[in-house]
């Protein structure tokens, strides 16, 4: 898109502005509008029925509110339409703008604003806004999760004032050119559903059918196995492998965590490396030494052992790249000389559904060990679990590109996006002429 710039500018005397198109104003945000910060609700208030309390989560698209019945004050009443900016948030998610859509009267929590303009065309504003918000997350560089701005630094911040007519052209302009944006992100993460979808259908076919489609097959005696090829073996998964539960050395006792060598996996190593393309597993954020093993129930267990989280990140699977130990939110099998660690693996990534099936609780789901010792599997002579994961191997490889292509492209849709609207916003494109 060729998007012609303004005839004239002049310096606005603001770093993150830079040049400003010539008859356009430079004013602090507090000059636009006024920020009223929400109300600090106590969880106690929180009742089923009443006016629903918006919080950050609803901000994020959760239809699932807190209520409140008694009285709110005037101020912290918001409309449908309404300009709202969440101060204290996850960056790219519950941090700045939003445009409120709801269909009766909400109730504002704190660390989110109500954003009433006094002369400013609103959707203007939002998209000023937003271009705001790049700024101050680019301030923030370095800080990782929560980004957070006070209501007096944010009505310092100076951002440019076009014409009345102006105002309007550009919003036109952004909401019709982030639409597409938006439109094609919307495709690339359908696609990685789908190519998600097609990793894990890839995988239990292959565990469970083999690769050779004309194998003569057997009723396995297993609901959620079916049939199986004829020469395969098939039972519970303990029967194949040695079945480990994790554990935790007590923290009572600062000594079995002094002189720390062995590694400890834990849910936290999960959230650093969750991602189906690892599959062996070296490094912990966390150590526990030999007096805190002997003195608890965890066990130091050997290289290539197959662990499955089954608490909160529940289907998540690794294989100990060395000798390592895990929390007791992890299953982990030691496998027998009829099966291979790798084969394993792709079993229990071919479990989603069954995992799914087998999750106990609403906030903090887990999977309770007795469950986990029933779980079952189709076992193929040894040669033919190479096979199958030499397969797998290659076949998710080329699933991975295609889903690591399409991430890239949403990453370098939402760059193109952010930049557009820093362009129209600071006056760097003049889009007068293509507003409709």
């Amino acid at each position: 898109m060729n998007i012609p710039r303004y005839t004239e500018y002049k310096d606005s005397g603001v770093e993150w502005l830079g040049e400003v198109p010539g008859h356009w104003g430079v004013v602090p945000l507090k000059h636009l509008a006024e920020f009223i910060n929400g109300n600090a609700f106590k969880p106690a208030e929180w009742v089923e029925f009443g006016i629903p309390i918006i919080r950050i989560q609803n901000l994020n698209g959760s239809g699932e509110f807190n209520y409140f019945d008694g009285e709110v004050e005037e101020r912290y009443l918001v409309h449908d339409g309404e300009l709202l900016f969440g101060w204290s948030g996850n960056r790219g998610t519950s941090f700045g703008p939003f445009l409120w859509q709801w269909n009766e009267v909400c109730a504002l929590n704190q660390h989110i604003f109500r954003v009433v303009p006094f002369d400013s065309d609103k959707k203007s504003l939002y998209w000023t806004l937003k271009a705001v918000t790049t700024h101050v997350e680019d301030q923030a560089h370095g800080i990782i999760g929560m980004v957070h701005i006070t209501k007096g630094d944010l009505g310092t911040i100076n951002v440019p004032v076009p014409l009345q007519e102006e105002q309007s052209a550009i919003a036109a302009f952004l909401d019709r050119e982030t639409g597409k944006i938006d439109a094609l992100v919307a495709e690339q993460e359908k696609l990685i559903s789908l190519l998600k979808e097609k990793r894990q259908e890839v995988i239990s076919h292959a565990v469970t059918k083999g690769l050779n489609p004309d194998a003569p097959m057997k009723d396995s005696g297993i609901e959620w196995l079916g049939a199986l090829p004829e020469h395969w073996k098939a039972g519970y998964v303990r029967y194949f492998a040695r079945l480990e539960s994790g554990h935790t050395p007590s923290r009572q006792h600062p000594e079995y965590w002094e002189n720390c060598t062995i590694p400890w996996f834990s849910l936290a190593d999960v959230g650093q490396i969750r991602n189906d393309e690892v599959i062996y597993v070296y490094d912990t954020k966390e150590l526990v030494s030999e007096l805190g093993l002997a003195n608890s129930s965890a066990r130091l267990l050997p290289k290539g052992t197959v662990m499955l989280s089954r608490t909160a990140s529940v289907g998540y699977s690794a294989i100990m790249g060395c000798d390592m130990a895990t929390t007791q939110d992890f299953a982990n099998w030691v496998c027998g000389p009829e099966l291979i660690s790798e084969f394993l693996l792709f079993v229990m990534r071919g479990l989603r559904n069954e995992f799914n099936r087998l999750m106990m609780g609403s906030t903090h789901q887990t999977i309770y060990m007795p469950d986990i010792a029933k779980l079952a599997l189709g076992v193929p002579p040894l040669p033919e679990q190479s096979a199958i994961v030499a397969y797998l191997d290659q076949q998710t490889a080329k699933l991975d590109t295609l889903t690591a292509e399409a991430q890239r492209a949403i990453e370098l849709l939402k760059e193109r996006r952010s930049a557009l609207i820093s362009a129209a916003v600071t006056g760097k494109i003049d889009v007068r002429g293509m507003a409709t």
